[in-house]
């Protein structure tokens, strides 16, 4: 990049030190706001001096740094805007970062929306604005952290949402109450509600989180909050222990406010689970009739589990794997096979979410079924998640059944 002439940086940094001055004439600064160079008119964004009619005018700044540095100054002064003596000043204020809020470039916004989260005492109209912004970055800071925020201000963004993230973010809000919960729960939003679950200061009715729990089967993705979930009643602990995976029974066991006794029972109550029933899987090349009698007395067994469909994949069990995932997932088994045969990495790993197992077993299945190589396989997402939305897992179910009809 070729540099200025010297006479002309010269003549930049004097009008840099100009925009900069906190004692130049208003007159001055005024001029400098529409000055060709972006580093001018930054200088000016930052200068504490800059009048109303100045601010007004880098409100609506070709460059959106210039516009990102004037918004976070005036809103940091809003603290500081009190008494009758400020009354103007402070009018002026909220008038420039009323433009600004309206601003198209979402790092505008969201520079506001920082510097605003946390404060008790800043407009409350200017808050309400960027809680209910599209663009999360700019709405999730507000929501999550604002003091101004009320439990009817929070349902009504959970029932007025202006993005899915508007709910997420709702509860995802330290210590909401009960009736926020509940509005949470009542829109069925699956990420939300997962959310609100791993949300543990969060207040929910029992009634509630017997509600989820009874829901809980459809949803897998909410067993591990769930069984973290403080507060958990005798009731909800054992209907958890009858629809989530072993590993996590004995997560909800070891909980240090478990009563031994409960405890016990729902370790026994394990135990049933996994021998009642129990027959001995087929190895070796079954036919697809033996392959599903053995998938369906497993479920009725108890033992239709991810250890098992592992099993199958390391022994390379095709018809016992993909019996297994289809009685599990709950599907015919034709399903399974039309995943398999268009080798649909995103098929399987979806047909493995329905039926509850982990990405460990996705992968497993991938690679038996699909007969697909380690760059084509679907890997897992942070912390071993699905790295699907659940939206596009349900989209790929309904398509592979629909193509067998």
């Amino acid at each position: 990049m070729s540099q200025a002439p010297p006479d002309l940086a010269a003549a930049e940094a004097r009008r840099v030190r100009q925009g900069s001055d906190t004692h130049a004439e208003p007159e001055v600064l005024q001029a400098l706001a529409s000055d060709r160079s972006v580093t001018v008119r930054a200088a000016l964004a930052l200068n504490p001096a800059s009048p109303a009619a100045v601010n007004q005018t880098l409100a609506h700044d070709s460059d959106e740094r210039v516009r990102m540095l004037l918004a976070r100054r005036l809103a940091g002064l809003l603290p500081g805007l009190t008494g009758p003596d400020q009354a103007r000043l402070q009018r002026q204020t909220y008038e420039v970062l009323a433009t600004l809020i309206a601003d198209t470039a979402v790092r505008v916004r969201a520079v506001i929306a920082d510097v605003l989260k946390d404060m008790p005492h800043a407009p409350r109209g200017l808050v309400l604005q960027l809680a209910q912004d599209q663009a999360v970055m700019v709405a999730a800071p507000i929501i999550h952290f604002s003091p101004l925020l009320t439990i009817e201000d929070l349902i009504w963004l959970i029932t007025a949402a202006q993005s899915p993230g508007t709910v997420v973010a709702v509860a995802g809000r330290p210590e909401i109450d009960t009736r926020v919960s509940d509005a949470i729960a009542a829109t069925a939003d699956n990420a939300a509600i997962r959310a609100l679950l791993s949300n543990r200061t969060a207040q929910i009715r029992e009634a509630t989180l017997d509600a989820l729990i009874a829901q809980a089967k459809e949803h897998p993705d909410w067993h591990e909050p769930l069984v973290h979930r403080p507060g958990l009643s005798p009731r909800a602990a054992r209907a958890l222990a009858e629809i989530v995976a072993a590993n996590l029974v004995e997560v909800l066991v070891a909980r240090a406010d478990m009563p031994a006794k409960l405890a016990d029972e729902l370790r026994q109550r394990l135990t049933e689970r996994l021998n009642a029933g129990r027959s001995p899987l087929p190895s070796g090349d079954p036919t697809v009739a033996e392959a599903m009698a053995a998938a369906e007395a497993a479920a009725n067994g108890g033992t239709l589990n991810e250890d098992a469909v592992l099993a199958a994949t390391r022994d390379g069990n095709v018809r016992l794997a993909s019996a297994l995932l289809a009685v599990a997932a709950g599907v015919r088994v034709s399903v399974v096979e039309r995943a398999a045969s268009l080798r649909s990495a995103k098929g399987l790993a979806s047909l493995a979410w329905k039926a509850g197992f982990s990405m460990r077993a996705a992968g497993a299945l991938q690679t038996l079924l699909g007969r697909l190589g380690p760059d084509a396989v679907l890997l897992p997402g942070p912390g071993g998640s699905f790295p699907l939305a659940i939206e596009e897992m349900r989209w790929q179910l309904d398509f592979l059944e629909r193509m067998g009809r």
